[in-house]
């Protein structure tokens, strides 16, 4: 699969989980070694007039016809790869056009994204913006991208207030001769239920403070992802949430790639994620963990009860953060049977 393809896939899906990227530059050597590496970023006052104007321009023409729900017209503005295969971009459009429509959108100052060389790089990192001693600033950015082909990229944020409340749209657009074509679209609310990043830092503060950490640590990873438009872009407010739940990370919930056991009886599950996730106007925890097989259903749904029982009798603290809790039974192919049970019910 190619890298488009990939990068497609990511900003597409609906169900990304947004992980934040903890990037620090130390002073100008760092600055000359991601300069000799071919990956060059321009921003703000670093990126040309007409440069700017060209992808705030495209930026704001193609949100108009994600509003309008007009689908054909933005199959026409996409790159090859993606015109073949644009189902993934035709369900954004649809779930999100009701509440874009109408609507206006502010472009925040757009991203140049450089790659240079002659194959894919495996790593990419691009700092945007002017950087401190300490790491970002106000006005810096900084995206990870893996497995990059070279060529020019334009990232485009827009901001938008709907009838559903604020939003952000942001459109990866790749230079192709002289035009900049869509190469993917990420939509998002960027509150929950009325509720913004700054509610969520909030609430997590008050569960910390009655020694509830693990809801706090959830409640930061909401507002992480409420905060952030892209999940390959890292600011100073995403690094200062991150900084403040890696101060409260339970060391007996499974976190950057390594898994928790949560025994029941005789049963030991191994847990590899928990994370909340935002359903209509329900806040629910969602706990990922491995299973053998997933073709006895019947199984997998008693396995799932099993687990949140013995979720919740540990962390009995999770019933007041949370609406529901949904169980996902994993295999080893990647493939899961969920269920949902809202609190009340798990006993």
């Amino acid at each position: 699969m190619s890298y488009v393809d990939r990068f497609i896939q990511r900003i597409s899906s609906r169900a990304v989980r947004f992980t934040v990227i903890r990037l620090i530059m130390i002073g100008a050597t760092v600055l000359l070694a991601m300069a000799a590496s071919g990956e060059t970023c321009r921003s703000g006052a670093d990126l040309d007039d007409a440069t700017r104007n060209t992808l705030t321009s495209a930026g704001i023409r193609n949100f108009d016809l994600i509003a309008k729900g007009d689908a054909v017209s933005l199959k026409q503005n996409a790159i090859p790869s993606l015109a073949a295969d644009f189902s993934g971009i035709e369900a954004v459009v649809k779930d999100n056009s009701s509440a874009l429509q109408g609507s206006r959108a502010t472009a925040r100052s757009p991203f140049l994204l450089e790659a240079e060389g002659t194959s894919a790089l495996a790593h990419a990192e691009f700092y945007c913006g002017v950087f401190g001693a300490s790491g970002q600033t106000r006005e810096s950015a900084v995206f990870y991208l893996n497995n990059l082909a070279p060529g020019k990229y334009g990232v485009v944020i827009l901001d938008a207030n709907t009838s559903k409340g604020p939003y952000a749209v942001s459109l990866i657009l790749q230079q192709a001769g002289s035009d900049w074509k869509i190469g993917g679209l990420y939509v998002k609310a960027a509150q929950f239920a009325g509720h913004d990043s700054a509610w969520f830092v909030a609430r997590a503060k008050e569960f910390e403070s009655k020694g509830q950490v693990h809801n706090a640590w959830l409640y930061y990873t909401e507002a992480r992802v409420l905060i952030s438009p892209l999940p390959f872009m890292s600011t100073a407010a995403t690094d200062k949430l991150y900084d403040d739940s890696q101060k409260i990370q339970p060391s007996d919930f499974p976190a950057d790639g390594k898994t928790a056991s949560l025994s029941s009886g005789s049963a030991t599950y191994k847990l590899t994620a928990i994370y909340p996730d935002a359903v209509g106007n329900d806040l629910d925890l969602i706990v990922k963990y491995e299973v053998p097989y997933i073709s006895n259903t019947n199984q997998a749904y008693q396995s799932n009860l099993g687990v949140m029982k013995a979720l919740l009798t540990k962390y009995p603290e999770l019933r007041e953060a949370f609406a529901s809790v949904v169980a996902r039974a994993v295999d080893p192919s990647g493939r899961d049977y969920g269920t949902l049970q809202a609190m009340k019910d798990i006993k």
